[in-house]
């Protein structure tokens, strides 16, 4: 599906008289970081639920990976990409922790200072909180922008042994944003990828409300569907690869986790979720990088 989710809207009835601002994406992203944790989003609460399961099962095959491939390079990294406020971060770190695994640097990514900065200080006060030894990197990086190898962060080093990347590939063209996720995976790492499923992207997009004006401010978006997403990550030398984890997903047919908002679990993630019963609002890939 071509064209963005702005263009799709526009062409449907007016729902609601609520004014409505389009701004760059990485402008609205800082804008939105100072309530971003906090202002309700259903979509992101959802998104933690279904991470906190799939990030032990992810793990492992990075671990086993990265065992099978130890050469005496320097030591690999995992990447959160598109790390926005440090919310999958934190759940890294504690999986890391959990499973005891030591043997990789932990980096986050973003296009937009005013995430980063929100990042730094929860990663920080979470790192202090729980004693963890694992250090955190977080760096700068637009997948909009980024074209070649060497506009990456130098932090990046000989790249990721595994990348998660959440509700991020709804902002970025299918194959730009495989062309960067190629370009920070090392060949035989792995990539585990989560979106607003084409459903709800169908009939919404992310935004936020300015506390301030009361103006909902969005970025731009895009409508990916599920078979283009796997024929781009194919195209950029990506296959899926088998997981397990994800709880109560409605469907999981070839490696794609699915999931819809029923009565339940509308009661669960708040008020804003209930309007979603009976769609599709959630789905997570993961991929493995050709080794070579």
């Amino acid at each position: 599906m071509t064209g963005t989710i702005q263009d799709l809207l526009a062409t449907e009835p007016l729902r609601n008289s609520q004014p409505t601002q389009y701004v760059d994406t990485v402008k609205a992203y800082d804008q939105w970081a100072e309530v971003y944790d906090t202002d309700g989003n259903f979509l992101q609460r959802l998104d933690t639920i279904e991470m906190r399961s799939l990030l032990p099962h992810f793990l492992d095959r990075v671990v086993t990976f990265q065992d099978a491939s130890k050469t005496g390079a320097p030591r690999p990294s995992l990447i959160d990409l598109g790390c926005g406020t440090g919310r999958n971060t934190i759940q890294l770190l504690d999986t890391l922790s959990t499973k005891k695994i030591d043997a990789f640097d932990l980096i986050g990514l973003d296009a937009s200072p005013g995430m980063l900065e929100v990042a730094r200080t929860a990663v920080k006060e979470h790192v202090n909180e729980k004693g963890y030894s694992q250090t955190v990197s977080l760096d700068i990086l637009d997948i909009l922008q980024a074209t070649t190898i060497s506009q990456l962060p130098p932090s990046l080093g000989i790249g990721a042994a595994g990348v998660i990347c959440t509700l991020v590939l709804e902002h970025i063209p299918l194959a730009q944003f495989f062309a960067v996720a190629s370009m920070i995976t090392r060949p035989g790492g792995y990539l585990l990828l989560t979106n607003m499923h084409q459903e709800m992207g169908m009939k919404s997009q992310a935004g936020f409300t300015d506390p301030k004006s009361g103006v909902k401010i969005r970025p731009t978006s895009y409508c990916h569907a599920i078979p283009d997403i796997v024929d781009a990550a194919q195209d950029a030398g990506f296959s899926v690869a088998m997981i397990s984890g994800a709880t109560g997903v409605d469907d999981c047919e070839n490696g794609v986790f699915v999931r819809g908002v029923d009565e339940r679990l509308g009661d669960m993630l708040g008020a804003r979720a209930k309007k979603w019963v009976g769609v599709k609002v959630w789905f997570g890939i993961c991929f493995r990088k050709a080794s070579g």
